[in-house]
């Protein structure tokens, strides 16, 4: 079979959605089948190309609206020879984007099933003018995805009832995922940097963690004022963003380290004492999360999306009910305070994890959809 994921963003760009239409292909083409990834163009790279798992990118031009955060295709992309490859199945991420609606609509006109994932569980933009606007035209946006008639998915239960917000009732959920032994693997990859060493972390320090896209709801200059106030602790960032100077002028104990690659992101995280996701962003499902319980690393999060399912209690991580610097300094040294308590909890993780969260199984349950859908084409 030949699948088809419509991503507006993918990588080298990084981020959730990114990585997840990243290890759903990658399965395809290990699995037998024909992966292609249509996503927004990016300075320097070219429009058509195959990556070392053998996937195949497009990249159509865009207007870069946000920042690049939001992605606008331009009218008429050149895709007359995408709809030749003889697309079997489609994946479309996300709802908002206008590649989403297009591709939505490419597909419907030609007959190719498809299905929508889901990652939010919010509206993209909050407050004033243009968060009624932007509103407004993600009830759009969605209204005519719907009518195409593909199913939506939510990567978790709670993107699942945020889609009712526009009319939808989702018909599953394929959630975010990781697969622990591949990461496993990755911890330990030459070169194999020693980041404590790197970062010169006190024999009786501790380092924290954050990963992601350096933007103000995330919260990483919050936490990273938290970080100041301790003496011996000392604050990993890894992503870019609006916050990366104002970061950077910190200094001290605070290292950023700009969009660094996966391997290392998993061996910092295998060698932290606490990943902190201090968001109030809209999250469906943070791939972080996921990746710092595969490595074993002791959590600090907010109530995000998600968290319900991969840490159902307060023996599965350390919660903050608001992202005030002192607020998320008094979490982290309750990690340090019960070190193996913190343990535990990320024991207790990792096994929900294993036993519910791998690639192998999302990839079972997209496979299975598809073959009906195709099944059901056949039939007409």
């Amino acid at each position: 079979m030949t699948f088809c994921f419509f991503s507006a963003q993918y990588l080298p760009t990084p981020g959730g959605v990114e990585r997840y239409t990243w290890n759903l292909a990658r399965r395809c083409v290990a699995a037998g089948h024909r992966a292609l990834i249509v996503t927004s163009a990016l300075p320097g790279l070219p429009a058509r190309e195959r990556d070392p798992d053998g996937l195949e990118i497009w990249r159509l031009p865009v207007f870069p609206v946000m920042g690049g955060r939001f992605p606008v295709l331009r009218p008429l992309p050149p895709a007359a020879d995408l709809w030749a490859q003889h697309i079997d199945f489609a994946v479309i991420q996300t709802r908002m984007y206008t590649q989403s609606i297009w591709a939505a609509r490419q597909c419907k006109r030609r007959g190719i099933p498809a299905l929508v994932i889901d990652h939010s569980t919010g509206y993209m933009m909050h407050g004033g003018l243009g968060g009624l606007l932007g509103r407004w035209y993600e009830h759009l946006a969605c209204g005519m995805i719907r009518r195409c008639g593909f199913p939506f998915y939510g990567v978790s239960g709670d993107v699942c009832r945020w889609l009712r917000t526009f009319g939808i009732t989702a018909a599953g959920t394929l959630p975010n995922a990781v697969d622990p032994e591949e990461l496993a693997v990755l911890a330990k990859k030459d070169p194999c940097t020693d980041w404590r060493q790197t970062l010169q972390v006190p024999a009786d320090g501790h380092l924290v963690v954050f990963v992601g896209r350096l933007i103000p709801e995330k919260g990483g200059l919050r936490l990273a004022t938290a970080v100041q106030q301790l003496p011996g602790c000392v604050l990993a960032v890894a992503g870019t963003g609006p916050e990366e100077e104002a970061l950077r002028r910190m200094g001290g104990t605070i290292h950023v380290l700009g969009a660094l690659p996966h391997p290392q992101i998993v061996q910092l995280l295998s060698q932290a004492d606490c990943y902190c996701l201090p968001t109030e962003y809209a999250e469906g499902f943070p791939t972080t999360l996921l990746e710092a319980a595969a490595c074993r690393c002791p959590i600090v999060c907010t109530h995000t999306a998600g968290t319900g399912e991969l840490l159902p209690g307060e023996d599965y991580a350390v919660f903050v009910e608001d992202t005030r610097p002192e607020t998320l300094a008094a979490a982290l040294q309750t990690v340090w305070k019960d070190f193996p308590a913190a343990e535990h909890r990320a024991q207790k993780t990792l096994e929900n994890l294993s036993a519910r969260f791998t690639w192998q199984a999302v990839f079972a349950t997209m496979m299975k959809t598809a073959q009906d859908a195709c099944a059901q084409r056949a039939k007409r």
